[in-house]
């Protein structure tokens, strides 16, 4: 599964992690993610990620 960087503070979303304290299970690819997630270092939003 590919990572994704977040572009303001440097945030690596891994799939195979998750993030599991905003409720985001490990293996959920970032294409599923839903749309009001956020970065849970900064707090921008998804589309500031671009693929590793």
């Amino acid at each position: 599964m590919e990572k994704y960087v977040c572009q303001v503070c440097g945030y690596t979303y891994d799939p195979e992690v998750g993030v599991p304290e905003a409720g985001i299970e490990p293996g959920t690819p970032f294409e599923d993610l839903p749309e009001d997630f956020v970065c849970p270092v900064c707090g921008v939003s998804k589309d500031n990620f671009e693929k590793e």
